[in-house]
C-alpha cells in the first residue's frame, strides 16, 4: 500500500496524513510543488514524534506505479468501498484546494474512486479522506503492516 499526496498545501493536513502512514506503515509520498516547507512547525507538530517511522519519498512529478492506482476524487461515481484493493495498491489524492488535475481525470477516469458525501458538499478534509480510504484497504487486506 502506498498513500500519494498530488502537491498539498496545508502543513496540518500532510502533518496528519504522515502520522497515519507511520502509524499503518504504509509509505507516503508528496509531489512537488509543496505549500510549505518541510521544515514548517505545523507540519512537524501535526506529525509530532512519528517522522523517523514515516517511509517518506518527495518527487517532482508523478509516475504512475504498475501497482493498481486509485485516485479519489469527489467528482468521481465509483465508490471506495465497492473497490478490492490489493496490499500494492497506490492512492493518489490531489491538493487540498484544486484537488488533481484534469489530465489525470482524461487519462484515468476508470480509476477514480469517491467518498460518499451528502448532496450540495464540496469535499472532506484530506487528512480524513486518506484515513477513511487508507484504512478499509488495510481492513481488506487484514491489516498487513
Amino acid at each position: 500500500m502506498k498513500v500519494v499526496l498530488f502537491q498539498p498545501e496545508i502543513p496540518q493536513n500532510t502533518g496528519n496524513i504522515a502520522r497515519t502512514c507511520a502509524a499503518t506503515r504504509t509509505p507516503l509520498c508528496l509531489i512537488r510543488p509543496l505549500g510549505f516547507s518541510l521544515s514548517d512547525r505545523y507540519l512537524k507538530r501535526a506529525g509530532l514524534d512519528y517522522w523517523q517511522e514515516l517511509q517518506l519519498e518527495i518527487l517532482d512529478e508523478f509516475i504512475l506505479p504498475a501497482a493498481p492506482t486509485y485516485f479519489l476524487s469527489s467528482k468521481a461515481s465509483q465508490s471506495y468501498s465497492d473497490v478490492s484493493f490489493s496490499p500494492d495498491s497506490t492512492l493518489v489524492f490531489g491538493s487540498e484546494t484544486s484537488g488533481l488535475p484534469s489530465f489525470f481525470h482524461e487519462n484515468y477516469a476508470s480509476q477514480f474512486i469517491t467518498i460518499p458525501m451528502a448532496p450540495g458538499l464540496r469535499s472532506l478534509n484530506l487528512s480524513n479522506a486518506v484515513a477513511i480510504v487508507l484504512y478499509e484497504a488495510l481492513r481488506q487486506n487484514k491489516f498487513s503492516f
